[in-house]
């Protein structure tokens, strides 16, 4: 009787982990997104005169709108896919408003977790290089940076994430060159890499520079929680493209005053240097700029007043209350962004 139980509980035991290896997972469908608007006025120039800084994104006097973010996902046990959609014209300067996609498509990908440690991705996906990213939900300031503006915003192609360790982790990418999303007409392609380290990230990006390429650039992305309140993200970058590029680092100290409530600086130091052999000699320049950025989050509504002020040094790209020429500009914004 006693072999009888025993093998009764061994086939049971068989019955139910045979019954797990077989179960289906059932495919999980899920939608998030974010709709963002601002109003922004100029303190050392006229609204009516246009100007803005020379960053993506956020450069209206007045009332403007940035976008409307819609995210569709739908992920099954091993494999999924991901439609990332965007409008208004923070979406349409993200996408370079292509005649192709009709300048919604943010991102566009499939994916396939080969194994627990390692996952595929086929499509068109934001890119790996820089500290902040397109949709403003997702950043500390509401204004982007220098270096987030001169990289790439994504990529078309394949690439391949290996979680090498618990604290390692590799990805590998062959893509389309710089921003080209939609197709590669000149049979180019430029190669990526990331190695993270415990939130760390050194990113690698090349292509060959023709056709208004990237060229090569070396990317560190990270950040340390220095307390419980108060976190310093940072940012550098160094880009060559055939003799001309831009260089720079940013940094992002931000405090947790309360739950709803933190305060945040963004510095940032970027130049710019030019090919001393091209036709028409180009001075290089440099930018010193200081972001400012209160974030008030009210259930799903984040309110994000933000003062700005940026300083060049060899160039008077602005003009001032006057109507003369200077080297910098200061700005006051407020935007509201409903994430969902």
């Amino acid at each position: 009787m006693k072999k009888f139980f025993t093998l009764a509980l061994v086939f049971a035991s068989f019955g139910i982990y045979a019954q797990d290896d077989t179960m289906e997972v059932k495919p999980k469908l899920s939608i998030s997104g974010s709709v963002d608007a601002y109003y922004q006025t100029y303190l050392t120039a006229p609204d009516d005169q246009g100007q803005y800084f020379g960053t993506a994104f956020a450069k209206k006097s007045g009332f403007a709108l940035g976008m409307g973010n819609l995210i569709i996902s739908y992920d099954g046990a091993k494999t999924g896919a991901v439609l990332d959609l965007v409008v208004g014209p923070r979406g349409e300067e993200a996408t370079f408003n292509s005649d192709i996609v009709d300048g919604i498509v943010n991102q566009a990908y499939v994916y396939w977790n080969v194994s627990e440690t390692t996952t595929l991705t086929f499509g068109r996906w934001n890119t790996f290089l820089g500290y902040e990213v397109i949709a403003p939900a997702a950043n500390f300031n509401y204004s982007t940076s220098y270096l987030f503006s001169s990289g790439p915003f994504s990529h078309m192609g394949l690439k391949a994430d290996f979680a090498l360790t618990d604290d390692f982790s590799l990805m590998l990418a062959v893509t389309n060159p710089w921003d080209t999303n939609d197709t590669s007409l000149t049979g180019e392609y430029a190669f990526g890499a990331q190695l993270g380290y415990k939130g760390q990230y050194l990113n690698l990006y090349y292509d060959s520079g023709n056709n208004d390429g990237l060229g090569f650039e070396i990317d560190y992305t990270g950040g340390f929680d220095l307390s419980d309140s108060f976190y310093l993200g940072l940012n550098a970058a160094y880009n060559d493209n055939d003799g001309s590029g831009f260089y720079g680092a940013a940094f992002y100290p931000q405090y947790a005053a309360t739950d709803a409530f933190s305060i945040g600086l963004r510095g940032e130091f970027y130049g710019k240097y030019y090919d001393d052999f091209e036709e028409f000699e180009i001075d290089d320049e440099t930018v010193v700029a200081f972001t400012l950025t209160g974030s008030y989050t009210i259930e799903n509504l984040i309110i994000k007043p933000e003062f700005r002020i940026d300083s060049w040094s060899d160039a008077t790209p602005y003009l001032d209350n006057d109507g003369m020429a200077t080297d910098n500009l200061a700005a006051f914004t407020i935007a509201a962004i409903y994430a969902f």
